[in-house]
């Protein structure tokens, strides 16, 4: 617990010191928001809000990509990677910390693009802020745990921006299916539906589970 601490309380210092990584992934969902507002076709409200949840989720994916891709860019620096590695610890809490880490991130610049999205296409973003805040935290949990595990095997290869995409989105498609279903009846109906929302508990789940058992692995090679 004391490691997840640690590495928890490093990352988010070093990013509050610097904020790279917040003000990227930031600024890369507010442009796609505005690219999207301006490309698509006019039409009714309606039509605008029906494609808002889709359009969310697929601007959150990718401004997390652009900040998972640097989430262990610090550990590079005089092969602190290493040391993480050699460190006398289940490396599991490592990975929490640091997919601990990665949520806040995300869940920061989920709520910034939200809010972005209710201007810019009238989405009912606070209509159902309970219901709404489970959705974006079950969502934000899958890509963080997933992301965090496959930034660690990609952060040493040649092209790792290239390799954490296509490790990772295609893992991510139940996910985003799921949380672009519950977003759409959320907005709908104001109801929770429960299928989706089974099955985004189930996946992360699993991302947690399984990334937690296989960090160890990762950090070995």
């Amino acid at each position: 617990m004391n490691v997840l601490l640690a590495v928890l309380w490093k990352d988010l210092l070093s990013e509050w010191r610097s904020r790279d990584r917040v003000v990227s992934m930031l600024l890369f969902s507010l442009l796609v928001v505005v690219i999207f507002h301006f490309a698509l076709p006019p039409g009714p409200p309606a039509q605008a809000q029906a494609l808002a949840p889709g359009l969310l989720w697929v601007a959150t994916l990718f401004a997390a990509l652009l900040g998972l891709n640097r989430a262990f860019a610090l550990e590079l620096e005089n092969d602190a990677l290493s040391g993480l590695a050699l460190a006398p610890v289940d490396r599991g809490w490592i990975f929490l910390g640091k997919a601990i880490a990665n949520f806040v991130l995300i869940v920061v610049v989920q709520v910034v693009t939200a809010g972005a999205f209710g201007l810019a296409f009238g989405a009912p973003v606070l209509a159902h802020p309970v219901g709404f805040a489970l959705v974006l935290g079950l969502g934000s949990a899958g890509i963080s745990a997933a992301g965090t595990l496959f930034g660690a095997v990609a952060v040493r290869t040649r092209f790792r921006e290239l390799v954490l995409a296509l490790l990772l989105l295609p893992l991510l498609v139940p996910v985003l299916a799921a949380a672009t279903r519950a977003t759409t009846v959320l907005f709908e109906t104001g109801d929770l539906d429960p299928a989706p929302l089974r099955l985004l508990a189930v996946a992360d789940a699993v991302f947690w589970i399984s990334s937690y058992l296989l960090f160890e692995y990762v950090l070995d090679e």
